[in-house]
């Protein structure tokens, strides 16, 4: 039985809340389109060239969309100079001054991020959506527990999901009043709890995309359990058109967990899913050796594929049967591969590892899969 026909069985569907589709330059949110990823780059934008080299990373890694702080006229002005060097729309990261908003849409940014109540008078906002409109960039409303209105704090006596949702509400009413409609909304906490009540709420009063994040996760490890945990609840339940996990970590990383989150509910493949067994003393090969060297090897694989890695015939048979490609680990290092579900072929470790064979496997099954398309 191939993996493939795993993603019909209906225990295993999500249904996803329907929203309306926007447009970040040519990236497709909400609606029908895929869950996108996205990540921040941590460089001075005005360093046009390690900004340029960590959006590539970015791009290498799988990102859809590159958010760039713009906090100054220096990182707005290097907007043009980036732009030509990448491919990913931008996102330019606007927190106070509305005229950095205004430049960034002139400068070519694809969406322009801002908390509407935070850039000025009436005027400013209309001048700040006008420049939206006149160079096509879509906006996306940041909502956020750590920065909420002075008046709603007062209101709700701390920050919690009905203060957060509030602020939503009246940034939403903001670019409605201005027949703006092109827009998104996120409204992040960094307490798990207080994040997906706000986005719960959020996802009943209106249907413009949702922008998950769990704000200031932390490190690589509390970060991503963090942002599993809250991401994936939300993403569970059909909430969210796109993505980012907020990591004290390389950028880059923030990418991976982000597909792997995703690739965990079925809801985007990208890459090798390696099923793995935690090892124990039945294991006929050094299991957690063997899974994080195949890992590093097959980093540059795109096509999505399931691969099983199981050190012996407990499990190892039965869950081949549900992946592309299974090794079952057998005594006297003689190994069974697994195509399909089906028995391939046994495979003796000699100098050729077991790395190095499943490696090969890995690479003729994505060949084999591109020329089929």
């Amino acid at each position: 039985m191939s993996a493939d026909h795993n993603s019909i069985r209906p225990w295993r569907s999500i249904e996803r809340r329907k929203s309306r589709k926007i447009w970040v330059g040519n990236v497709p949110v909400g609606g029908d389109s895929p869950i996108t990823v996205q990540s921040m780059t941590n460089t001075l934008t005005h360093d046009v060239a390690a900004t340029v080299a960590q959006v590539r990373a970015l791009e290498v890694a799988g990102a859809d969309i590159v958010r760039i702080s713009c906090p100054d006229e220096e990182s707005t002005a290097a907007l043009k100079l980036i732009l030509p060097e990448v491919t990913v729309p931008i996102v330019a990261d606007i927190h106070f001054h509305y005229k950095r908003a205004i430049e960034a849409a002139q400068n070519g940014a694809a969406c322009l991020r801002i908390n509407p109540g935070n850039i000025g008078n009436a005027q400013k906002v209309r001048d700040v959506i006008q420049a939206a409109k006149d160079y096509n960039c879509s906006i996306r409303i940041g909502v956020n527990a750590g920065s909420l209105e002075r008046d709603l704090l007062e209101q709700f006596g701390e920050p919690c999901p009905d203060a957060m949702v509030e602020s939503a509400r009246r940034h939403i009413q903001i670019l409605e009043d201005h027949d703006f409609f092109n827009f998104k909304i996120s409204c992040k906490a960094s307490d798990v709890f207080m994040a997906v009540a706000a986005y719960q709420q959020l996802a009943d009063i209106c249907d413009y995309p949702l922008h998950l994040g769990i704000t200031e996760a932390g490190g690589l490890r509390s970060g991503t359990i963090k942002s599993s945990i809250g991401l994936g609840n939300l993403l569970w339940a059909g909430i969210g058109d796109t993505i980012r996990v907020s990591l004290s970590a390389d950028p880059v990383e923030e990418i991976k967990v982000g597909f792997d989150i995703l690739k965990s509910l079925g809801l985007r493949h990208r890459g090798v899913n390696v099923i793995a067994c935690p090892s124990c003393a039945r294991q006929q090969f050094a299991v957690i050796d063997t899974v994080a060297e195949l890992e590093r090897r097959i980093a540059h694989i795109t096509t999505p594929m399931t691969v099983s890695i199981i050190g012996c015939v407990v499990n190892g048979p039965g869950e081949a049967l549900m992946t592309d490609i299974g090794l079952t680990g057998g005594g006297s290092g003689t190994h069974q591969i697994y195509i399909g579900g089906d028995k391939a072929h046994r495979f003796n470790e000699g100098d050729l590892t077991i790395v190095d064979h499943i490696v090969a496997l890995i690479e003729e099954k994505a060949e084999s899969l591109k020329n089929a398309v």
